[in-house]
């Protein structure tokens, strides 16, 4: 069965006149996904019978099962979600304040290598399709009561977005969509690495994503020990990149920097950080590491994560520090997946 998921609502469109129906039905089949929520077919009751049939013969609605579902205290919870092939994604709702922020995977794994991330650990296995990608929103959008809705996405979980965007712009699309889920551009977040070509195509598409960059170190010799795929970029190409990305969609850009003890968190970093971008138009939000066994890395103490952020301040530089959550559900992507695979779940491994 083909998954209805990886229909755009232009494909869905097409698809339903070709059945000899009118062009909003794939409207209406879209809202009962998106803003109604059912789980099946029949529960679209002003289709016809024959209809809701047909589309019960032709699609799947869910490709996925619910392997954990875990819930923290600050109200935090996260999915591990197996798909037909044995392989696992996990994706985190979080909630704050008014806020319902969801947190979606791209691929199974990682080629990126950033030597602290759970994520990257094994390797990608493969991209996620637009559907699977889709069926992430879905399945936390339904944890929340009726009476709320999703109001922010960030593609932040597990995997390189910019790899993968062949099939997150199509998912995007929909997601941002008022017969979706009717979240604005603007409150969408993509989060890499730093591939300046895709960060080129992101800018080329007019939408008004927020981008944030994962950076980790302010010099190509920090960062090449920590995040690999530098090598073949370097900060300066990077930095290019999204300066281009800004003056295309004037939207202030975010820098990630996963603040590790004893490495990274040095006050010569700290002064580049300050020199690199103190001119630009950007947040900077500090990470303290989030530990994952098995790793040798550590959290900052706290007098050095002080003492580093007086820097950047003091520095003119816009900074926030992350408020760690989910930390007892393991709520950093690719931790549940590997403890998953140490528990003997092991997926398909071939690459694509």
């Amino acid at each position: 069965m083909t998954h209805l998921l990886e229909h755009t609502l232009a494909s869905l469109t097409t698809w339903a006149t070709a059945q000899g129906e009118s062009k909003f039905r794939a409207k209406q089949i879209a809202r009962w996904i998106y803003q109604s929520r059912v789980e099946e077919f029949e529960e679209m009751t002003n289709l016809s019978q024959e209809f809701r049939q047909t589309l019960a013969d032709e699609f799947s609605l869910w490709t996925t099962e619910i392997v954990k579902h875990y819930c923290a205290d600050d109200g935090t919870e996260k999915l591990l979600l197996r798909f037909s092939d044995g392989n696992e994604i996990e994706c985190v709702l979080l909630r704050s304040g008014l806020r319902r922020t969801i947190c979606i995977s791209t691929q199974v794994g990682c080629a990126m290598g950033c030597v602290f991330c759970a994520s990257g650990l094994d390797g990608v296995v493969r991209n996620l399709t637009t559907g699977e990608i889709i069926e992430q929103m879905l399945r936390l959008q339904r944890l929340l009561p009726s009476t709320e809705r999703l109001s922010h996405i960030v593609v932040m979980g597990m995997g390189e977005p910019l790899a993968n965007l062949d099939n997150l712009l199509p998912a995007l699309e929909m997601a941002s969509n008022p017969a979706g889920l009717g979240i604005s551009s603007r409150r969408i977040t993509i989060s890499t690495v730093g591939l300046p070509r895709g960060i080129n195509r992101l800018a080329e598409t007019g939408e008004q994503f927020s981008l944030a960059i994962s950076l980790h170190a302010a010099d190509d010799t920090m960062r090449n020990e920590l995040v690999p795929v530098n090598k073949s970029v370097g900060i300066s190409a990077l930095l290019d990149a999204a300066d281009d990305y800004f003056a295309k969609t004037h939207r202030r850009l975010t820098f990630e920097y996963v603040l590790l003890g004893d490495l990274n968190d040095t006050p010569e970093q700290a002064r580049k950080l300050v020199r690199i971008l103190s001119d630009r138009a950007a947040m900077l939000n500090v990470i303290p590491y989030n530990r994952v066994p098995g790793l040798p890395y550590k959290r900052p103490e706290p007098r050095t994560l002080r003492s580093f952020l007086q820097i950047l301040m003091d520095g003119g530089i816009n900074v926030q520090v992350r408020e760690l959550k989910g930390d007892a559900i393991n709520a950093a992507c690719g931790q549940l997946r590997r403890q998953s695979l140490r528990e003997g779940n092991s997926p398909i491994t071939s690459l694509t």
